[in-house]
């Protein structure tokens, strides 16, 4: 089974292009952050994706650069020779599905706002609106079940 699924932000304004049959494309990067080191710093991945016809027109209108978006699709490897005569190989997220998970809006205010700007997530929780609050006694999971 060959699927990937990404959850990250543009590295660049997305340009629309077209094949030599007129096809509309774009290629744009997304920023992936990777999963924590062992000393928890985490690495940036920038994964290479492609999107075809009305998504790529969509992703050129209403995108940009930090824009946050999911992304599914499949990998696709290709090789070409480049000027110089050396085989080149690559890979690409070929997208068959790619959403956008902040408006236009947002993704316009976290651009022009400063890191300060941003209010920190609250941790308090609303008791009132639990949603296991009918749920029943305490669940136990024996540790053997762990195993």
């Amino acid at each position: 089974m060959n699927r990937v699924l990404l959850v990250g932000r543009l590295t660049a304004k997305p340009e629309l292009r077209y094949t030599n049959s007129n096809i509309p494309y774009t290629r744009f990067s997304v920023a992936v952050d990777g999963i924590p080191s062992s000393n928890g710093e985490r690495r940036t991945d920038f994964i290479n994706t492609v999107a075809w016809r009305k998504q790529a027109e969509n992703i050129c209108q209403y995108l940009d650069k930090g824009s946050l978006v999911s992304v599914e699709g499949r990998l696709q490897t290709s090789n070409y020779t480049d000027k110089d005569g050396n085989k080149r190989y690559s890979m690409d997220v070929q997208a068959d599905n790619v959403r956008f998970l902040e408006s236009k809006s947002q993704s316009q205010n976290r651009a022009s706002a400063t890191p300060y700007d941003f209010q920190q997530p609250s941790n308090d929780v609303n008791v009132d609106n639990d949603p296991f609050a009918d749920f029943g006694d305490s669940v136990s999971i024996d540790d053997n079940f762990l195993d």
